[in-house]
């Protein structure tokens, strides 16, 4: 079934439609940083382009856009993600990987293009999932982990399998043109949201590092996998940096 947004998933417990962050009282046509509620934390992009995170930040920093309760336009600047798809994708059939997402039209460096939306699931639910899978079972569930400055780590869980949108067909590549950043409008529980990593021609595929390692870890720091190699899908990138297997969450697959 397909969704352009994420609905709640089966265990029911998170509701992704629920409003609940204040709006900015913000009168202007575009909003302000710094000035703005939503902006307090700096510009988030730059005529539709989302802003790079400064070279001394080691991490991604949180994005805010403003929402359904903010006095602002609809033209303000700080809505990019919540306007959904503004170019041209196609599904085809890939060589190797199945189906496979690719761009009919020109994209720039810094765009959004697509969101990956599903269910979205509490941990239990999707350990239950995943233990439930074969083998030849395609996994779409994604785990996002995010590190917050406390020391706390807040999980988000979103599965594609049954309600979902195009975002299900992107391939993994350990040398993508994407890269997800969490971002926020309404509430709390994210969208996650795909930009472009590098201009992308009409024609190439798209595809992002399963892993979420892009943003933040350069490919000369990975870590060797210890996972049993026999447990793990292989990889069909093609990149000169390919890690020959798919990335994968051991933790999903473990008894509390």
């Amino acid at each position: 079934q397909y969704s352009p947004d994420n609905v709640a998933g089966a265990d029911g417990d998170i509701d992704p439609t629920e409003i609940t962050f204040p709006g900015c009282s913000c009168l202007t046509s575009s909003c302000v940083a710094h000035v703005c509620s939503c902006l307090c934390r700096g510009e988030n992009y730059n005529s539709l382009c989302l802003r790079p995170a400064d070279k001394e930040e080691e991490y991604a920093r949180p994005v805010f856009e403003c929402n359904a309760m903010c006095q602002c336009g609809e033209s303000c600047q700080n809505r990019v993600v919540q306007r959904g798809l503004q170019f041209r994708l196609e599904v085809f059939k890939t060589e190797k990987k199945g189906w496979g997402l690719r761009t009919l039209e020109f994209i720039a460096k810094g765009r959004f293009v697509c969101e990956y939306a599903g269910e979205v699931l509490g941990f239990d639910e999707a350990r239950r999932r995943i233990q439930a899978q074969t083998a030849k079972d395609s996994n779409y569930i994604i785990a996002v982990r995010e590190h917050l400055h406390s020391g706390q780590i807040m999980e988000t869980f979103v599965d594609p399998t049954y309600i979902g949108n195009i975002g299900r067909f992107l391939n993994h590549s350990c040398e993508p043109n994407l890269f997800m950043v969490p971002v926020r409008v309404d509430s709390m529980v994210p969208k996650l949201a795909l930009f472009a990593a590098t201009d992308i021609s009409a024609g190439e595929e798209l595809s992002y590092d399963y892993s979420g390692r892009f943003h933040n870890l350069p490919i000369s720091n990975r870590e060797p996998l210890e996972e049993d190699n026999r447990l793990r899908k292989p990889c069909y990138c093609g990149s000169r940096t390919c890690a020959s297997f798919l990335p994968w969450d051991s933790s999903l697959f473990s008894t509390p």
